[in-house]
């Protein structure tokens, strides 16, 4: 459980097409065995520490001829941003994938620029 120390919380989101690998014959979509896709975020405004990030896929296009194995997180969470990771294996052919996030975190109680929001 993380616990939050201050009243000032901030809720930032959004939504990221990772790739579109069917258009171009990209690695999703040919290739086989392990393999991932990494997108960096920048948050609209810094957290005063690394906030909690949820992650989810909210679009995934994939080939109904082959079993479908997928597993999506954020890794590398500051307070500035994270790195979207996409990881499928075996014989998986994912064309597309999109997905949401949300980060809840403590904004620094001494910078006042949040009263313009």
């Amino acid at each position: 459980m993380k616990f939050l120390q201050n009243h000032l919380i901030g809720i930032d989101q959004g939504e990221h097409v990772l790739f579109s690998d069917f258009e171009d014959g990209g690695e999703m979509w040919t290739g086989k065995g392990p393999r991932a896709s990494r997108k960096a975020v920048a948050f609209s405004k810094p957290f005063a520490s690394p906030p909690t990030v949820q992650i989810g896929m909210t679009m995934w296009d994939t080939d109904r001829l082959t079993n479908m194995r997928a597993d999506i997180q954020a890794d590398d969470i500051t307070e500035t941003g994270f790195t979207i990771v996409f990881r499928t294996w075996g014989d998986s052919r994912v064309a597309r994938i999109r997905a949401s996030w949300l980060a809840i975190g403590e904004l620094d109680h001494e910078d006042e620029s949040w009263k313009l929001y």
